[in-house]
Parts: structure tokens; sequence; C-alpha cells
């Protein structure tokens, strides 16, 4: 019965659908958070100079609040997946549970 209710979930359209637009934004995000990073590692290792640009008489750099940044862009884009997730995603997933389980009661399986 387990694998048959996978089966069927599995094939169902709008599952095709949720997976398709969740893999998606996934991967965007994720390019999008190896960009930043490894653009950040990239700038430290050629371009010091330019990071070590002092801000004003004291002591901070222009580096300090560029990897603050990236902290805070971490945790954005976090929170945007998250809200999203919440919003679309699990929607898309109740919908796809309750039609299936529809479907299964129709064709008289418990």
């Amino acid at each position: 019965m387990q694998d048959d209710l996978v089966a069927r979930i599995a094939a169902h359209p709008q599952y095709k659908q949720l997976r398709r637009r969740r893999d998606r934004f996934g991967w965007t995000l994720a390019v999008c958070m190896l960009a930043v990073y490894y653009g950040f590692v990239l700038l430290v290792a050629f371009d010091k100079e330019f990071l070590a640009r002092r801000l004003g008489d004291g002591v901070m750099t222009l580096g300090m609040p560029v990897g603050f940044g990236v902290i805070l862009f971490t945790i954005a884009i976090t929170a945007y997946y998250v809200r999203r997730a919440n919003a679309e995603f699990d929607a898309l997933s109740d919908a796809v549970v309750k039609a299936v389980q529809k479907n299964v009661r129709k064709a008289g399986k418990p």
C-alpha cells in the first residue's frame, strides 16, 4: 500500500509542478549564495587593497561591512526561502496529499 501511495504521489501532476518550482528556486538561491560567498573570498584573495581601505579615521576597513553584508545576505535569502516554502510549497504539497487521498478513497482503498 505504501509503495502504491508513493507511486501515486510521484505521478501526480501537481507534485511534478511542486518539484520543478522548488528545485528551480533552491538552485537559484544556491547559485546566488555561492556567487556572493565566493565573490567575497575572491575579493579577499585578489584585491586586499580594496578591502583594506579605511573608512574614516578609525580602524574600520571596507572589508568589515562587506563581510557583514555577506552574513546579512545569507540570513535574508534563508528567510526568503522559508517564507516562500511556507506560503507556496506547503500549499502545493497539501493540495497533492488531498488530491491523492481523495483518489484513493474513490478507488475504495483505505
